[in-house]
């Protein structure tokens, strides 16, 4: 699938993006702990040269992108695109879907039972924004080191790196209980290579809540409609 992959961004033109991307961090004089890359993909076209990972694109993004950031590290290493580069860990790759399949499985309504939505793959979803926070900051990737001096990952080496996954929370990327996984000692970010991101909160309500508004009679005696929370990141 790694080879697919490839040959999709070949087609695409989305290795020419990502070779122009990789320039402007190697431009760049700041050190990243991550790299972060947004794909540009058409579940279509990728199914037509394999279903495979046609499939796991739309049902499996996240085992997807693992796959993406292989090759852009092979990539990477190959051309000498980022000189500071040193690990795959340190690659966060977000793939963004140009449509899904019409159908009504990829929609995401609120309104319909029983929620079956245990699945981390895309959906879609449509709604009336009610209220929009404002943009704050967000940890996409932080770099962490042991607090033991004798210990080979006390020193300024990318073994240990989080990266900020779809759906998790902050606490997931950076907390202070991390442990050595060589001699169990804490470790402890250095903050300055954290990366930093925009995130923003809107608070989203059902299109159908408009049938309510104009007083739109239905056969139900009761009805609720209910707000849900979006994260933009």
């Amino acid at each position: 699938m790694r080879e697919i992959a490839l040959v999709y961004l070949d087609r695409s033109g989305g290795l020419q993006k990502f070779v122009h991307d990789c320039k402007k961090y190697n431009d760049s004089k700041q050190s990243y702990a991550v790299y972060r890359f947004i794909i540009s993909i058409n579940p279509s076209d990728i199914a037509e040269l394999d279903a495979t990972l046609g499939n796991y694109i739309l049902h499996k993004p996240i085992q997807a992108a693992q796959i993406f950031q292989s090759v852009c590290f092979i990539a990477i290493k190959t051309l000498s695109l980022i000189e500071q580069l040193q690990t795959e860990a340190q690659i966060s790759i977000l793939l963004k879907p140009t449509h899904l399949p019409p159908l009504l499985s990829y929609v995401l309504s609120l309104s319909t039972f029983p929620f079956n939505y245990t699945s981390q793959r895309f959906y879609m979803s449509e709604g009336i924004a009610i209220a929009m926070g404002t943009v704050t900051k967000y940890t996409q990737g932080a770099r962490f080191l042991c607090t033991e001096e004798t210990c080979p990952f006390s020193e300024g080496r990318f073994r240990y790196i989080r990266v900020h996954l779809p759906g998790a929370t902050e606490s997931a990327t950076v907390r202070n209980d991390f442990v050595c996984s060589l001699c169990f000692s804490p470790l402890q970010e250095d903050m300055k290579f954290r990366v930093l991101g925009d995130k923003q909160i809107v608070e989203m309500i059902d299109a159908k809540v408009l049938n309510a508004l104009k007083g739109y009679s239905s056969d139900k005696s009761h009805f609720r409609i209910q707000t849900f929370t979006v994260f933009l990141r």
